[in-house]
C-alpha cells in the first residue's frame, strides 16, 4: 500500500501512525504477536466474529477482530432513525467477515448482517408461522421506509396502510408490529408488512361491526375514497357509501368539495343490508335540517338575496344559506312578462335580491320573485290609459288573433281581430295593416290582474248595428240583392255589411226543396223585414210576405202580424 494514503486512510481514523526507527521494534513484538493469535483462528469469509470497536470516524468505524489487520464497518450501520450513534469506542461487538482485503487492503466488515445471521431463526420462524415482529421505523429510503427489527429490513410503501399513503416522513421513530412476507438469506434481505396485519385486524373489526351494526346509529369513520357520486367510509372492517345527495342539505357540486380522503367524520346509517354487507350512510342526517327553521326565517314578503347556483329554462335556482334554495320562476322575473330565457339576463355564481312569495317547508320549496322589488308598469298604465281614451301608436307585430301595437311603454297593446270592424266577419289583418306604420285605436281595458292591454279600431265609429230597428223596422219591404245562397237560404245584403236572411221556409208559398232552384247570387228580389236581433246581429226576411202583402193590399205591418211563419222566424238562429 502507498504509504502517504495509508497514512491518511488511519489518520482519518484516528490511529497513531509511527513512522522512524522504532517502527522495526514495534513490528518484531506487535505483529510478530498478532501473526501468532491469527494463526490460531480460522477467518473465513461469511462468518461472525467477536470483535472491539478501535475507532469511529465520519464515514467508517474501525473494528478489530483479531485479524493480523483491522476491518472498517459504515458507520451507518450504527447509526439510530435520527442520526445519532449507538456505539461508542472499545465497545465490543459482532461483525461479519464479508471480505478479508479489500482494495484498501483492509477486511471488509457488516454488523447488519451479523444481526440479521443472529436472528435469522426468529426471522425465518416468523414468516413461517406469520409471527408479527416488533420495530422500529428508523428511515425514509426510496419506494418506502426502513425498519429495525434487530436488523433493517425494507417495508415497501405499499404495505405501510390499507390506503395508499403520501406523507412517510410521519411514520419515522414509531413503533410497530410487522409480518414478514419475503426474505433472501443469502442476500440478507427482509421484506416486512404492516398492512397485513391492519388486514387481520380489520376482519376481525368487521364481525364485530356487522354485529352490532343497526340502522340509525351515528358512527364514526374516515374517507377512504372519493368518486363523482359519493365517498367510501371505512367504518373500520367494513366500508359505507356515502352518497352525495346525503352529504349536505344543500347542493353538492362534487364530493370533493366537502370531503377530504383521510377525514375523519360522523356518520349516521341510513340503511343496512346484513346479506349484501352494503351499508348507506348519511351526513347530513347528524347535522340541523335548516329546513325546520325556514318557515320562521324566509317569510312571505321579506327580501332575501343569494348567489344563483342553477339556471334552467324555467327559472333561476338562488342558494339563500347552506341547505335552503329558492326558485325564481320565469314568470316571477318581469311585470310584462317579456323574459322568455332566463339564461340570458341571469348567469350562476351572480348574486341577486328577491322577495319571498312562499314557503312551502313540507316540500322544500321557497318561491321568489324579483319583479316584486321593481315598479309595476301596470298601476301606471291605468292612470295613464283610462277607458275610452283614443290612442295613436305603430304596429308593432301582427299574428292570427290580432295586432300588437307599440304605445312607447314597457307593455304592448292588443287589438284583438274581433275588435278591428264591427261589419267584416272574415279580417285578413295582413292585408290591411303593416308593421310600422302608424295605426288608431281607442282603449277598451287595462286588466291589471290578468295583465291584458286591449285596444279597440272599430270603436272609434257608432257600431251599425246600435240603431238598425229605426233604419230597418220589422215590416219594411226594400230591394236587396242576393250576395249568396246556402242550403237552407239565401243572404241579401242590407246594408255595407250589413246582411239578412231570406229562409229557405220564406222563399215562396210552394215548397222549395232547393234555394238554388229559386234564386241565384246577384238576384235583387223585394223582401219584407220580419225579425230583427241587434245583440246576435241577425236580420229576418221573407220573399213571401212581402209578395202576399202586396197581392191583398194589406199593410206590410198588418202582414207580419198575421203571418206565423214570421212568428217562427223571430226565434230562428242562423
Amino acid at each position: 500500500m502507498n504509504q502517504e494514503l495509508k497514512q491518511k486512510w488511519m489518520e482519518d481514523l484516528g490511529v497513531e501512525v509511527v513512522f522512524g526507527e522504532d517502527i522495526d521494534a514495534i513490528q518484531e513484538s506487535d505483529f510478530s504477536k498478532m501473526l501468532s493469535e491469527t494463526a490460531e483462528m480460522n477467518f473465513t469469509e461469511g462468518e461472525v466474529f467477536k470483535g472491539k470497536v478501535i475507532s469511529i470516524g465520519p464515514d467508517y468505524v474501525m473494528v478489530d477482530i483479531g485479524y493480523k489487520q483491522e476491518g472498517l464497518v459504515h458507520v451507518r450501520e450504527f447509526q439510530n432513525y435520527d442520526g445519532t450513534l449507538k456505539i461508542k469506542e472499545g465497545e465490543e461487538i459482532e461483525v461479519y467477515l464479508e471480505k478479508l482485503e479489500s482494495h484498501m487492503g483492509n477486511l471488509v466488515l457488516s454488523k447488519d448482517k451479523a444481526e440479521i445471521l443472529k436472528a435469522w431463526d426468529k426471522i425465518s420462524e416468523a414468516c413461517d408461522k406469520g409471527t408479527p415482529l416488533q420495530g422500529t421505523v428508523i428511515a425514509k429510503v426510496k419506494g418506502g421506509l426502513s425498519v429495525d427489527i434487530g436488523v433493517k429490513a425494507f417495508l415497501p410503501g405499499s404495505q405501510i396502510d390499507l390506503r395508499p399513503t403520501r406523507y412517510l416522513d410521519k411514520y419515522i421513530g414509531k413503533q410497530m408490529e410487522f409480518k414478514v412476507i419475503k426474505f433472501n438469506k443469502k442476500r440478507g434481505n427482509i421484506v416486512l408488512s404492516r398492512r397485513a396485519i391492519l388486514q387481520e385486524e380489520r376482519g376481525k373489526l368487521r364481525g364485530e361491526i356487522l354485529a352490532q351494526i343497526q340502522e340509525g346509529m351515528i358512527v364514526k369513520g374516515i374517507v377512504k375514497n372519493i368518486t363523482d357520486y359519493g365517498a367510501f367510509i371505512d367504518l373500520g372492517g367494513i366500508d359505507g357509501l356515502l352518497h352525495i345527495t346525503d352529504m349536505s342539505w344543500g347542493r353538492v357540486k362534487h364530493p370533493s368539495n366537502i370531503l377530504t380522503l383521510g377525514d375523519e367524520i360522523e356518520v349516521k346509517i341510513l340503511k343496512f343490508d346484513s346479506e349484501k354487507e352494503r351499508v348507506s350512510l348519511g351526513l347530513k342526517q347528524v347535522q340541523a335540517n335548516p329546513w325546520e327553521e325556514a318557515k320562521e326565517k324566509y317569510q312571505a314578503g321579506s327580501k332575501v338575496s343569494g348567489e344563483i347556483v342553477s339556471v334552467k329554462d324555467y327559472g333561476v335556482f338562488i342558494e339563500l344559506s347552506d341547505g335552503i334554495e329558492g326558485l325564481i320562476h320565469v314568470s316571477e322575473m318581469s311585470w310584462t312578462g317579456k323574459i322568455k330565457n332566463p339564461s340570458k339576463h341571469f348567469t350562476v355564481g351572480e348574486n341577486v335580491e328577491a322577495q319571498v312569495i312562499e314557503v312551502d317547508v313540507e316540500n322544500k320549496r321557497i318561491s321568489l320573485g324579483v319583479k316584486q322589488l321593481m315598479a309595476n308598469p301596470w298601476d301606471e298604465l291605468e292612470n295613464t290609459y283610462p277607458v275610452g281614451k283614443k290612442v295613436t301608436g305603430k304596429v308593432k307585430s301582427i299574428v292570427d288573433f290580432g295586432i300588437f301595437v307599440d304605445l312607447g311603454e314597457e307593455i304592448d297593446a292588443l287589438i284583438h281581430v274581433s275588435d278591428i270592424s264591427w261589419i267584416k266577419k272574415n279580417v285578413t289583418l295582413s292585408d290591411d295593416y303593416k308593421e310600422g306604420e302608424e295605426i288608431e285605436a281607442q282603449v277598451l281595458s287595462v286588466d291589471k290582474e290578468n295583465q291584458k292591454f286591449c285596444l279597440g279600431v272599430k270603436q272609434l265609429a257608432e257600431d251599425p248595428w246600435k240603431k238598425i230597428e229605426e233604419r230597418l223596422p220589422v215590416g219594411t219591404v226594400l230591394e236587396a240583392e242576393v250576395v249568396r245562397v246556402t242550403d237552407f237560404g239565401a243572404f241579401v245584403e242590407l246594408e255595407t255589411g250589413i246582411e239578412g236572411l231570406v229562409h229557405i221556409s220564406e222563399l215562396s208559398d210552394e215548397r222549395v226543396e232547393k234555394p238554388s232552384d229559386v234564386i241565384k247570387k246577384g238576384d235583387k228580389p223585394k223582401a219584407m223585414v220580419i225579425s230583427v236581433d241587434k245583440d246576435a246581429k241577425k236580420i229576418a226576411l221573407s220573399i213571401k210576405a212581402a209578395v202576399n202583402a202586396g197581392e191583398r193590399g194589406v199593410s206590410y205591418q198588418e202582414e207580419v202580424r198575421t203571418s206565423t211563419m214570421a212568428d217562427k222566424l223571430k226565434n230562428f238562429k242562423v
